[in-house]
């Protein structure tokens, strides 16, 4: 397989090359700023378990990527909401996340969470389907102080 290299991809890999270059912080050692992020991720995984496509979405920045597995990139809150939509609005879908690093960069205008997922839905054949993965989220925060997610990539630990 050979993926595209979008400027959106590119943009993601080197942020990610940017704050993953220094140590990786783990839960036990966050600074409060990257626990703030935690709690976020933790309120969002929350809003996805409950299947609520607009408090999921509230959570990205307008301008978003969202990096879902096996599907094109959603550039933009509207286009996420279609990934989203699709996924929660199946009865058998569920899915949480857990977050096991989490950072923010010294300026305090970037950070990212990372960690562990596990989702279920009915498969083609009509069977359930369970998938435990991991992913990546950067954010950024607004001038209102506000931390939205900006790149969202999740993949399958799946062969």
């Amino acid at each position: 397989m050979n993926p595209k290299i979008t400027p959106g991809l590119m943009t993601l890999l080197g942020l990610c090359a940017v704050l993953f270059s220094g140590s990786s912080v783990f839960a036990a050692d966050m600074d409060a700023a990257a626990k703030v992020l935690v709690k976020l991720d933790d309120e969002w995984s929350a809003a996805a378990a409950k299947k609520d496509v607009d408090l999921v979405l509230s959570f990205y920045a307008e301008d978003a990527m969202v990096y879902p597995p096996n599907e094109p990139v959603a550039i933009g809150r509207e286009a996420a909401r279609k990934t989203w939509a699709a996924f929660l609005t199946d009865p058998t879908s569920s899915i949480s996340w857990k977050t096991t690093h989490a950072e923010v960069s010294a300026s305090g205008e970037l950070g990212f969470t990372a960690g562990t997922y596990e989702d279920s839905f009915k498969g083609a054949d009509g069977k359930l389907v369970t998938e435990k993965g991991k992913y990546v989220c950067v954010w950024k925060k607004g001038k209102d102080g506000k931390w939205k997610a900006i790149h969202d990539i999740w993949n399958t630990d799946s062969k």
